[in-house]
C-alpha cells in the first residue's frame, strides 16, 4: 500500500500534460507581447516553465515539495528575467493543491516558506531592472500564491469537516447498535429470569405441600430458561447479520398469545384485546411492539404485586397503538423497570411512548407506533 501511494495517480498524470501544454503555449504568447521583458524566451525559459507545471504530478504524494520545486522554478524564472506568464498560473495550481491536501497547521510553514522563494525572485528582477513591469510583478506577484493558498485552505478544512462528520455519524451507528444489542439481550434475558424467578418463589412454597405443584412450576422454569437461551441465541444471530438488522427470527405482534399464556402461568392473568383492522407493520415496528409488551410485562411480574394486565392493541389508520394496564400496586421509578428502554424502542421506529400510574390504580404503558395502510384479506 505504501508504495501504491509513493505513485502518482493515473489522473495526476494525465492532468498534467494539458497543465505543461497550456504553460508552455502560454509563455510563448506572453514572450511575443512583452517587448518590455528582461530577457527573450528560449530553451532555458521554456524548460523552467515545464519545470513549473511538471510538479503537479507529484501533488498528492509530496505535496510539498512538488510545491517548493514550482515555486522555485517560478523565481528563478522570474529572476532571470523572462516574461510573466502562466508560468505563474501553475505555481497557483500546484500551492491550492498543497493547502488543500494538509491540515492548516501543517500548510502555514511551507506556506511561508513558498512566498519566501517567489518573494526573492520577484526582488531580484526588480533590482535588475526597476522598471513598471518589474514593480507590477513584485507587487502583484505574491497574490498568485497567497490567493490560491487561502483558497486551498477553505478547500481542505471543508474536506475535514465532510470527514469528521462522517467518523461521528459512524461512531453513533456503532453506539446506537451497542445500545439495540443491550435492549435485545436486556429484554431477551430480563424476562426469562423474571419468569424463572416467579416460578422459582411457587416451587418452593409449595414443595413440602404440594410436590406435584411445584413439579409444574420446575417444568416451566424449564421452559422459560430454554426459551430466554434461545431467545438470546437468536437474537444474536440476527445482530451479527450484516444485510439486515432484524429477520423474521425475531417475535412479532403474532407471538403475543404465546407471551401471553407463558406471563398467566406465572401467576399474572393476561387479557389480550385487539379493536379495529389490523394493517401492515414494517419488521422493525413489528419487533419494538412486541419487546415494549414483554417488557411491560415483565414489569409488571418484578414490580407491580398485580393479578391482571389487560393489553390492547388499537388499530387506527396509519398508527399502531398498545396499552398495557395492571391492576396492582407497585411503580417502577420515572425511567425504572426498563421504561428508559422502551421509550428508546419507540423512538427508534418513529414512535412514542408514555408510562404511569393509572387514575383508577395500577400502572399504564402506552406506546403509539407508526403503521402502514390496512393489510388486504386473503381472497
Amino acid at each position: 500500500m505504501d508504495q501504491c501511494r509513493r505513485r502518482p495517480p493515473a489522473l495526476d498524470i494525465l492532468l498534467t500534460v494539458p497543465l505543461m501544454v497550456f504553460v508552455l503555449a502560454g509563455t510563448a504568447g506572453a514572450a511575443s507581447g512583452q517587448d518590455d521583458a528582461l530577457r527573450g524566451i528560449d530553451v532555458g525559459g521554456f524548460l523552467l516553465a515545464s519545470l513549473a507545471a511538471l510538479p503537479f504530478v507529484f501533488r498528492r504524494v509530496a505535496p510539498v515539495p512538488a510545491a517548493v520545486a514550482s515555486a522555485t522554478a517560478v523565481a528563478v524564472y522570474t529572476a532571470s528575467g523572462y516574461a510573466f506568464g502562466p508560468v505563474l498560473i501553475a505555481l497557483a495550481i500546484v500551492t491550492a493543491s498543497m493547502a488543500a491536501s494538509l491540515p492548516l497547521s501543517r500548510s502555514i510553514p511551507p506556506g511561508v516558506l513558498l512566498l519566501a522563494i517567489v518573494t526573492t525572485g520577484l526582488v531580484v528582477r526588480f533590482a535588475r531592472e526597476p522598471d513598471d513591469s518589474a514593480t507590477v510583478g513584485l507587487i502583484v506577484g505574491p497574490t498568485w500564491l497567497v490567493v490560491p493558498f487561502a483558497i486551498g485552505v477553505v478547500v481542505g478544512q471543508r474536506h475535514e469537516v465532510r470527514l469528521r462528520t462522517r467518523r461521528e455519524e459512524a461512531d453513533r451507528a456503532v453506539d446506537a447498535e451497542r445500545l439495540r444489542i443491550a435492549a435485545e439481550v436486556h429484554d431477551v434475558a430480563g424476562h426469562g429470569l423474571a419468569v424463572i424467578a416467579m416460578q422459582a418463589g411457587v416451587a418452593l412454597h409449595v414443595l413440602d405441600r404440594k410436590p406435584e405443584q411445584a413439579r409444574i412450576a420446575l417444568e416451566e422454569i424449564r421452559a422459560a430458561s430454554t426459551e430466554a437461551l434461545d431467545g438470546l441465541r437468536t437474537t444474536l444471530d440476527t445482530l451479527r447479520a450484516a444485510d439486515a438488522p432484524l429477520t423474521p427470527g425475531l417475535p412479532g405482534l403474532a407471538d403475543l398469545p404465546a407471551l401471553a399464556e407463558r406471563i398467566g402461568r406465572a401467576g399474572v392473568a393476561v387479557d389480550l384485546t385487539t379493536t379495529g383492522q389490523a394493517g401492515a407493520v414494517s419488521p422493525a415496528v413489528d419487533h419494538a411492539a412486541y419487546r415494549i409488551v414483554q417488557e411491560s410485562l415483565t414489569n409488571v411480574l418484578r414490580h407491580a404485586d398485580a393479578h391482571r394486565v389487560r393489553v390492547t392493541t388499537t388499530w387506527t389508520p396509519g398508527e399502531l397503538r398498545l396499552a398495557v394496564a395492571d391492576d396492582g400496586t407497585g411503580t417502577p421509578g420515572p425511567e425504572g423497570g426498563g421504561i428508559g428502554g422502551m421509550r428508546a424502542r419507540a423512538a427508534a421506529v418513529g414512535g412514542t411512548l408514555t408510562a404511569g400510574p393509572a387514575a383508577g390504580g395500577g400502572f399504564t404503558v402506552t406506546a403509539v407506533l407508526p403503521a402502514g395502510l390496512p393489510a388486504q384479506e386473503p381472497r
